[in-house]
């Protein structure tokens, strides 16, 4: 190609070899180096004066120096006067920092994207990036291409039962790019989910000053509501005639039809008993309601009208003076419970109808426990979730079991379930956003601590069949390893085979997946540079070869060709 010039980072030599054997072109010298004190130094052999400049770099081990590199040889190819600059990052950096995950997190990847264009990028080509809407990020065009053309194309030609697989995503953050390979393919598609057990014990709930009482002092000292509650009464009692002549009026007023100043057809109170309860706080109003005329027992008992605080809902001392065998109807309105069910107008469906909807199919569930499967029957471990240590209990690891705590009751279950979450932090970022979450790294360190049983769930049926897992990156092998387990042990696939665009491959997840014996092969690209040594540690991994889908984008770029075809799937 004529009046271009490709420029190789040291990140990625070998790719750039090879794309530059693709066109037919020799790659432009550049000297790469660092000064004494550790600073990237860059030196262009070529004149790039009126020349369109394709700059190769990719994410490596080394990425910080990569991008320094980067953002140097852009610089320098703008000061000699180039006619364009377009940055080549098959693996872009930092791309799973493109969003808050908490609130004063920084949003790295839209910063590397303001850095380029201020270095003078002109055009960015890229392969699967985590989060296509990070196109927004840039203010020049971006091309970001797609490997799944690559992984089908392999996929047809070295699995013969491929028509016969199912795509599955092992979170629920990948369910796009499986079910557009399931549509290119026509095939079908399932989902692997891990969640943590839900904890049954919510420290946060004791003492909370949501159920806090407060008296006619501005303080929720217990021996003053006491002395308020005494003094109410004493008020009251002179008021009253006789206990015969308020039964009888009360009788009178509930076989009265309801006028305008009564209320769901309770009796009015009357203007004496107002003005003696008027200088009172509502809850001592509350209290003093609840009484009959001469204050000695309830009229409407109930469990709750002498209780303040969560712990003594349900206890001997609320439940006295003559109300011990009554109970409250509570409607279960937390996480978990059962709940009536509701049609369209939002009432309850009567007892016996059925609005034609077929129940759920093929989900079936799991328990993990150290990141693998478990049977049913297996030991919980010394500590779980449940125990609150994890979701801002007070508990420590070993003092208690989930099975030494007691459920709460449905009523206490509903509070939970609302105002004692204004007491307890935040489980996702950002105001109860899950996107905001970091979850793939929250995800592999639970599936890592031995104390912690997560439940996974699969959605579709694999029985049978061969699985294709698919993401974008593989990075830690703890839910590649769940999902594989998951959809064999659980689901009864016959094979699995993992694929990603980047094989990032970091720590011994590399050495982990070929331990794993549900894993038949690992397939990756060489968008990101995989060593050498890395390799010869399994004989299950698959690299295939992005510098052809490249170069052909290098090559159509230079001379104004569209690059939809690079999308397209071909045989």
């Amino acid at each position: 190609m004529r009046q271009t010039c490709i420029f190789s980072g040291s990140s990625h030599p070998a790719l750039v070899e090879a794309i530059c054997g693709r066109l037919g072109q020799k790659r432009a010298d550049v000297t790469l180096g660092t000064f004494s004190n550790g600073e990237t130094r860059v030196e262009v052999q070529t004149s790039v004066r009126d020349q369109d400049v394709f700059i190769v770099q990719s994410g490596s081990s080394q990425i910080n120096d990569n991008i320094m590199e980067l953002l140097i040889m852009i610089q320098a190819c703008r000061g000699g006067s180039s006619k364009s600059i377009t940055a080549v990052m098959p693996y872009f950096p930092y791309s799973r920092q493109s969003k808050k995950k908490t609130h004063r997190g920084a949003i790295t990847a839209r910063m590397l994207a303001n850095l380029m264009y201020v270095a003078g990028v002109n055009h960015v080509i890229t392969i699967d990036l985590h989060a296509s809407q990070m196109q927004g990020f840039f203010k020049c065009p971006v091309d970001n291409l797609m490997a799944e053309p690559l992984l089908s194309k392999w996929l047809r030609m070295n699995i013969p039962d491929w028509p016969e697989a199912v795509v599955v995503s092992k979170n629920p953050g990948g369910t796009k790019r499986v079910t557009s390979m399931a549509d290119a393919l026509k095939l079908s598609f399932g989902i692997v989910t891990t969640d943590r057990r839900r904890a049954t014990g919510m420290g946060s709930m004791q003492g909370s000053a949501i159920f806090e009482s407060m008296g006619t002092d501005g303080t929720n000292d217990p021996s003053a509501l006491e002395g308020d509650a005494e003094d109410a009464e004493g008020r009251i009692r002179p008021m009253t005639s006789s206990r015969e002549h308020n039964f009888a009026h009360q009788q009178r007023q509930q076989h009265a039809p309801p006028s305008n100043g009564d209320m769901d057809g309770q009796p009015r109170r009357t203007s004496m008993h107002r003005a003696a309860t008027a200088g009172f706080s509502p809850i001592v109003r509350t209290r003093l309601n609840t009484l009959n005329g001469n204050g000695d027992a309830p009229a409407s008992p109930s469990p709750l009208s002498r209780s303040t605080r969560p712990e003594s809902v349900g206890t001997a001392s609320s439940m006295s003076d003559g109300v011990a065998n009554l109970s409250l109807l509570r409607t279960q309105t937390a996480p978990g419970n059962e709940q009536p069910p509701h049609d369209s107008d939002g009432y309850e469906e009567a007892e016996g109808e059925d609005d034609g909807d077929e129940p759920a199919r093929d989900v079936i569930t799991g328990r993990l426990i150290h990141g693998h499967i478990v049977e049913d029957d297996f030991p919980s471990p010394s500590l779980s979730v449940r125990s609150g240590s994890i979701q801002g209990g007070v508990g420590q690891r070993g003092s208690r079991s989930s099975e030494d705590e007691p459920l709460p009751e449905p009523m206490m279950q509903s509070f939970m379930s609302t105002t004692s979450s204004r007491m307890q932090a935040p489980q996702h970022g950002l105001g109860g956003t899950g996107d905001a979450t970091a979850s793939d790294e929250e995800e592999e360190e639970a599936l890592k601590d031995p104390y912690i049983e997560s439940t996974v769930t699969l959605v579709g049926n694999v029985k049978d069949r061969l699985v294709l897992i698919v993401d974008d990156i593989i990075d830690k092998a703890g839910s590649w390893i769940a999902a594989a387990e998951t959809v064999i042990k659980r689901g009864g696939a016959t094979k699995v085979y993992c694929m990603a665009t980047h094989g990032l491959f970091g720590g011994d997840s590399l050495r982990e997946l070929d331990m794993c014996e549900e894993i038949e092969a690992i397939v990756v690209t060489d968008a990101f540079p995989i060593p050498e040594e890395k390799r010869r540690q399994t004989k299950k991994l698959v690299v295939l070869d992005v510098s052809g889908l490249l170069a052909e984008a290098i090559r159509r770029n230079h001379h104004g060709e569209s690059i939809s075809q690079l999308y397209q799937h071909f045989d």
